[in-house]
């Protein structure tokens, strides 16, 4: 309902209805009892591929919530009123009446509101249904989603909800991991990224989900390279810069390339602020990150490739023939430049570096930074070197010769393996 009143086509449609589940079940040919418990069922539109699913729940009141996130008991009830009262915002409790809108063909007055919701999207407010700490306390993810509906829709969290959320932020450990990653990964891939992290912080919530973000607050970095301001602000330009659908591992890429600056700073006057090894440390903390929240080893394996690999851009423009095109191997390269011109924009504004690599990368064919091998173990073998160590440094510095243009034929490579291998 509130996307429709938003004017936004919904991505789907709820049911809520005063008909049990068994009578639902009753009524469609192809129908999944998932939470039967807690009067939901699934519908599918086409008895054969099932491709849209529409899911139907059936008016309930709940019962004391022991977990944080599902009640102990549920009682179906016959009443829209006392189904909404049990929901989480009241921009999400209002109900679409499609009999009345059918009498009526006016969308506004064909809608249930019970809870003042077509108030609070007017007044663009995020609001607890009833009493917010009773809300949050049945489950903890709503003082994500809170934050997730302010941000996305720029709205203002109104004063007592977000005063709960502030006080039982740290109840949020009781979510699992997965659902938490979920959330965070929605607010940094909506396209209000900044917002949504803004509001993390303001809430307290930041600081119990991703203490290692917190900490950049207040670390100064040199104004020479970062005129924008401390880490925090200079990520925080990161995430306002995200587009709406980006892809999730440049959006955590994003926020985490400088997670391991604050373990890192050192100054020593006259000397500028600096980060030996921030890259490193960065790897390692946001590898634990993504472990805690467990990311799949896909994603995983993206995401600490874009913090390893952030500062190498800066020598670009030096690198070997053989070395820029190793770089522009990296799996989803496009995703690398993204998040260095981010970076970029974010700080000095200067992006001579982000166009030499876009170019350089675009007007390089495929076959030349990946071409077939002109020497492999096989051709060392045939020419009578034993297998072992040696072999990984023999073939690299033939492939780095042939992505130079220095060997043009398996010959010239192996004549070359001979020079510098004429001992082995």
């Amino acid at each position: 309902m509130r996307d429709l009143l938003l004017g936004v086509v919904p991505k789907d449609f709820d049911i809520a209805t005063s008909a049990q589940p068994d009578a639902v079940l009753a009524l469609f040919p192809r129908t999944f009892a998932v939470g039967a418990h807690f009067g939901v069922v699934l519908i599918c539109d086409d008895v054969e591929d099932c491709e849209i699913v529409t899911e139907v729940a059936t008016f309930r009141s709940d019962g004391v919530y022991l977990d944080g996130r599902h009640p102990a008991e549920v009682r179906f009830s016959t009443s829209a009123r006392e189904d909404v009262l049990r929901r989480d915002f009241t921009i999400n409790g209002m109900m679409l009446d499609p009999v009345l809108e059918r009498e009526t063909c006016n969308l506004t007055s064909s809608v249930l509101d019970y809870v003042g919701g077509q108030n609070d999207l007017r007044d663009r407010i995020v609001r607890a249904i009833g009493e917010p700490h009773r809300r949050f306390d049945e489950d903890k993810l709503r003082m994500m989603r809170a934050v997730r509906f302010a941000a996305r829709f720029d709205y203002t969290i109104e004063p007592a909800t977000a005063q709960a959320i502030r006080q039982l932020a740290s109840g949020i450990a009781q979510v699992s991991r997965e659902r938490v990653r979920d959330e965070l990964t929605r607010m940094l891939t909506e396209g209000r990224g900044r917002r949504a992290f803004e509001l993390l912080d303001q809430t307290g919530l930041l600081r119990e989900v991703l203490p290692e973000i917190d900490r950049l607050h207040g670390v100064q970095q040199p104004p020479e390279y970062h005129p924008e301001g401390d880490v925090w602000i200079h990520t925080l330009l990161l995430l306002e810069k995200l587009p709406a659908g980006a892809s999730p591992t440049l959006a955590w890429g994003a926020l985490l390339h400088d997670v391991g600056k604050p373990a890192t700073i050192s100054h020593n006057p006259p000397d500028r602020i600096r980060f030996n090894g921030h890259v490193e440390v960065g790897v390692r903390i946001a590898h634990d990150i993504l472990r805690r929240l467990r990311f799949s080893n896909e994603d995983c394996a993206q995401i600490l490739s874009l913090v390893e690999n952030h500062m190498r851009f800066g020598d670009v423009e030096k690198m070997k023939e053989s070395t820029l095109k190793r770089f522009f191997r990296l799996p989803r390269f496009d995703e690398h430049l993204a998040l260095h011109r981010l970076d970029c924009l974010s700080s000095h504004g200067d992006l001579r570096l982000y166009e030499f690599a876009r170019q350089r990368r675009d007007e390089l064919p495929e076959d030349e930074v990946r071409p077939a091998l002109l020497v492999t173990g096989r051709d060392l073998i045939s020419a009578g070197y034993q297998p072992g160590p040696h072999f990984k440094e023999m073939l690299a510095i033939a492939e780095d010769a042939q992505l130079e243009g220095r060997i043009h034929t398996r010959v010239e490579g192996l004549n070359l393996i001979r020079e510098q291998f004429s001992a082995v």
